[in-house]
């Protein structure tokens, strides 16, 4: 069984309780990316940016340490009209044959009250990099019960101008402005956690592509994933 991620997380134990921020892997099935904007004033189309990948670190004892990287392709691009899709990847606007993907990077991370997050970031459409800010809402963080493992919630909004990104044709009659509320559910790929004492014995457990395991070690003993030389070991799976 492969258990090269448990050997790391017990050399890294210490004397004291050990608990790292988790990185949860967004989940493209759960994610959506919304662009809304004014048509000449009569209507307010949307437009989805499905297939979202990426990773979203969260750390709630110390939320400057987050982070968030996350990449959009345009051919997730869905406005429920064909031709208008088309139109959007074309020259005109997103130019996906020489971009095909839409990039953010977080560049900081701070709380903004309860249940809130205000998130920085490098945003890269058509190559033209610009900062923005994204209002975060932490919907929710615990175990996923289908899943099993841990997972995060959040909601995001933020408005962007499609001419800074060369991608303003027929504004101002078509709204410069674009509106960008963001739904995402993220799991983590791999779950640790270890308790080490200062005496006596610690317990790590982890969610691998293996059915969850465990096992037993001596604090200040190094324990190979196998469970070699050097401490006690069990497990199942």
């Amino acid at each position: 069984m492969k258990r090269p991620l448990l050997a790391a997380a017990l050399a890294l134990a210490s004397t004291v309780a050990f608990a790292a921020p988790l990185t949860y892997r967004i989940d493209p099935n759960h994610t959506d990316v919304v662009a809304s904007w004014s048509h000449f004033g009569f209507s307010n189309p949307i437009a989805h940016f499905g297939k979202v990948d990426g990773s979203i670190t969260y750390d709630p004892a110390n939320v400057g340490a987050s982070k968030v990287e996350v990449t959009i392709p345009l051919s997730g691009l869905n406005s429920h009209v064909g031709d208008f899709d088309d139109h959007l990847r074309s020259d005109d606007f997103f130019n996906a044959e020489k971009f095909p993907t839409i990039t953010f990077k977080s560049t900081s991370v701070k709380a903004a009250g309860k249940g809130k997050l205000k998130v920085t970031g490098d945003l890269t459409i058509k190559g033209i990099t610009k900062p923005v800010v994204l209002s975060v809402t932490i919907n929710k963080l615990g175990m996923q019960p289908i899943a099993k493992r841990e997972a995060a919630g959040f909601s995001a909004t933020t408005t962007i101008k499609r001419s800074d990104f060369d991608v303003g044709k027929y504004a101002p009659n078509v709204s410069d402005q674009v509106m960008l509320p963001i739904t995402t559910d993220a799991l983590v790929a791999e779950q640790v956690t270890v308790i080490a004492l200062s005496t006596g014995t610690g317990y790590a457990y982890g969610l691998d592509d293996d059915p969850l395991w465990w096992a037993e070690y001596y604090a200040g003993d190094y324990l190979d994933a196998c469970g070699s030389e050097g401490g006690a070991a069990s497990g199942s799976g």
